[in-house]
């Protein structure tokens, strides 16, 4: 989907801390979360022109029923309503083209987009079985059995990783490779998180870094073992399970440089969405990101920066064997493999990582592609003036 006059303002892209589960975000709703954040990533914003919200988010939490109504309702925007959207990994993608259509079609001068997760302390679904023996109820955990098996084809997510990996020839030593880069990026990489204020019987505790990022080395990358037998995925070359939210601001230009002081905005280009083959996940986004730039007008040579989501360090090895982008010029703050994965809030931290990493260069055209379940990825293309 392409957008013409949709941008972010200067200062109106954030991302909290994102701590590895059951750390210290464990006990604080996602929903509790978003608000906490996102209320003072705002503070000191005009919002009188935002009209809109869409919230995503993948683990239900207490109160999620009413999802963006409530979460609007407790920012201050008690006039603003808007879906609440989940779309496993491409939830940040859904959410920005939710919002940014809303601005495209002149429904709403500015719309917010939002993202929270946590997948510490994962609900446990309990499901009528009358046909069970006594009527026993089925159950499942919300995050663990979906990384498990795929309904569709019965494989888990790590399963697609090796099945990728196989077919391409991708080795342990270039897995490795790629994490420890990713790594040393992360910790050269500037960043500016949002502080989370964890409520306590004594206060607040302020959550201001990630938590969870290991001091990763190619000897340690070395010495651990692939999670399968045989294959080359080990639990340093994946991604772990995270807690965190993410949200921005859109609006058309015009609106984007008054509320940004007058600075270059971040121009929101398109997004675009790709399924490829069953049980190919770290596939999918290679053509989600062609998908985007050819409906942004644009190629992959014209690109200066490019952020993923890589939950298996394959991915980005086949982004770059596909598309031919180096996998140096790749997320230059670090990405999802290693400060971990929220699942819904992953894209849209990325996508505030590439518009710094475009304003730090002095602009230019970005990408951010990142795959989903289901064998899917959502893709945004950026231009930061």
């Amino acid at each position: 989907m392409r957008f013409d006059d949709v941008a972010i303002p200067a200062g109106a892209a954030w991302t909290s801390p994102f701590c590895r589960w059951q750390g210290p975000l464990a006990g604080l709703s996602a929903v509790d979360l978003a608000v906490d954040v996102t209320g003072r990533a705002l503070d000191g914003f005009d919002t009188a022109a935002i009209g809109h919200l869409a919230f995503g988010m993948t683990v239900p939490q207490r109160t999620a029923f009413y999802g963006a109504t409530n979460v609007a309702a407790r920012l201050g925007l008690g006039a603003v309503t808007g879906p609440t959207l989940a779309q496993a990994c491409a939830t940040s993608a859904a959410v920005l083209q939710a919002a940014a259509a809303q601005v495209a079609t002149g429904a709403h001068r500015a719309a917010l987009a939002v993202a929270a997760d946590r997948t510490s302390n994962g609900p446990v679904m309990v499901w009528p079985a009358p046909g069970r023996p006594g009527g026993a109820p089925d159950t499942e955990h919300w995050v663990l059995d979906p990384m498990q098996s795929d309904p569709s084809t019965g494989q888990s997510m790590l399963d697609t990783a090796e099945n990728v990996a196989g077919e391409e020839g991708f080795t342990r030593a270039e897995l490795d490779d790629v994490t420890l880069m990713r790594y040393e990026q992360y910790r050269s990489g500037t960043r500016d998180l949002v502080p989370v204020h964890v409520p306590g019987r004594r206060g607040p505790t302020v959550v201001a870094a990630d938590a969870g990022v290991h001091d990763t080395t190619a000897e340690g990358l070395a010495k651990l073992n692939p999670v399968k037998p045989g294959g080359v995925v080990t639990y340093g070359s994946q991604t772990h399970p995270g807690d965190g939210t993410a949200g921005a601001v859109l609006t058309d230009t015009a609106t984007a440089r008054a509320l940004g002081g007058g600075e270059g905005v971040a121009h929101v280009r398109s997004v675009a969405f790709a399924r490829v083959e069953p049980a190919r996940m770290p596939k999918a986004p290679v053509p989600a990101a062609r998908a985007a730039l050819s409906d942004a007008g644009l190629r992959v040579e014209d690109l200066h920066v490019v952020t993923t989501h890589s939950p298996f360090a394959v991915n980005d090895l086949y982004f770059s064997r596909e598309t031919g982008f180096p996998l140096d010029r790749m997320n230059p703050a670090g990405c999802s493999l290693v400060y971990g994965h929220p699942q819904g809030p992953t894209g849209l931290r990325a996508v505030v990582e590439l518009v710094a990493a475009l304003r730090a260069r002095g602009g230019g055209h970005g990408l951010f592609t990142g795959c989903a379940a289901g064998d899917t990825a959502g893709a945004v293309v950026v231009t930061v003036d």
